[in-house]
């Protein structure tokens, strides 16, 4: 084995939890810190703790809301636009008894007028 590999071992390294609860276990560090320990875990506990939660419900209630607003507007969006080009796709029917005159003639005239 190498030597000056292994980090130092401290047989009685203190732990710290944010709730105040301390103990002693074996670590490479002197003294470790901790945020949940079993005094204050709620799995340990049986105690219900809201960390931090508040309005989540109400944000995701919020986003499916615009959500559902966002496809209905685009939904109306899209059936407007089909209808305009059904709109334009239609072609007039012009009974048989009118007469009508071909564009290239409608060209023709103005052209002879500006001259």
């Amino acid at each position: 084995m190498k030597d000056k590999i292994h980090p130092k071992y401290y047989p009685e390294a203190r732990v710290i939890c944010a709730c105040g609860n301390e103990w002693v276990t074996g670590s490479t560090q002197e003294v470790l810190h901790t945020d949940v320990c079993s005094a204050c875990h709620p799995f340990f506990t049986g105690q219900q703790r809201i960390v931090d939660s508040t309005g989540h419900v109400d944000r995701f209630r919020r986003r499916v809301e615009e959500s559902r607003r966002l496809r209905r507007e685009s939904k109306e969006r899209d059936a407007a636009r089909e209808e305009r080009r059904r709109a334009r796709a239609l072609v007039e029917v012009v009974d048989e008894e009118e007469s009508v005159e071909p564009i290239e003639a409608l060209f023709e005239n103005t052209d002879e007028e500006q001259e």
